[in-house]
């Protein structure tokens, strides 16, 4: 029907779109729409059973199978919605997690540790398989070593240590910061390990979209994904 194909083109050409093959209407390209929200969509509905050909209707099926394409589309678009918005929570307690790690200590990888208060350093080994042999050297800010614990055999994972600050002739070693080194075998294989010590962090770093970093004193910058403990 002429008349049902001309009415329809005019209502996507209030909409801003050139139906393929049409030729009785002309559409300007200014300010063409790209997509069809929900309002286009039931205006193009309506325009379609108004002008459809009583002899020849619209198949229900057809037309709820559209329906429900489009409902489904319009579901996807909302859940983006949602997860943009859950996206940009995130981020913001992130900020605020890292900004809470300010004036702590923090256990992640390093090598030089503070001395505490009370005198002696702890820390941990952090060990990719089982060994029968770790090490842990401590060496003063001279680079003499003031102490070396063996920790006998230890299972994957992470193994805490705890140096009361004295050497082992029991005299109390006071010339820190000091270098902690770890060593693991098992059996005669070498197995990767790396120091973790307990140091303050200063600042923290808010990068955009990107994330959050520690300063910490001792080891420098630390993301927050590499933090092990805090106290």
């Amino acid at each position: 029907m002429a008349t049902a194909s001309t009415a329809f083109d005019s209502t996507l050409a209030n909409l801003g779109i050139a139906r393929s093959g049409a030729s009785t209407t002309k559409v300007s390209t200014t300010g063409t729409k790209t997509t069809l929200d929900q309002s286009d969509f039931l205006a193009l509905m309506t325009a379609q059973m108004k002008n459809q050909d009583p002899f020849s209707p619209v198949d229900n099926t057809q037309m709820v199978a559209q329906m429900a394409q489009f409902s489904s589309t319009a579901g996807i678009s909302q859940m983006n919605a949602t997860l943009n918005t859950i996206a940009t929570k995130l981020n913001a307690a992130s900020a605020s997690d890292a900004m809470g790690y300010v004036g702590k200590a923090v256990l992640t990888a390093g090598s030089t540790a503070y001395e505490r208060t009370g005198g002696g350093i702890a820390g941990a080994v952090e060990l990719d398989s089982a060994a029968t042999d770790v090490n842990v050297t401590i060496a003063d800010q001279n680079g003499s070593v003031v102490k070396t614990m063996q920790l006998g055999t230890q299972a994957a994972g992470t193994v805490t240590f705890d140096w009361d600050g004295k050497d082992d002739a029991g005299n109390k070693i006071e010339n820190g910061p000091y270098t902690v080194s770890v060593d693991a075998a098992n059996l005669s294989k070498t197995v990767t390990a790396r120091a973790l010590v307990w140091a303050p962090v200063e600042s923290a770093s808010l990068p955009a979209g990107g994330e959050p970093t520690l300063k910490v004193t001792g080891v420098g910058s630390v993301k927050t994904s590499a933090v092990r403990g805090v106290s």
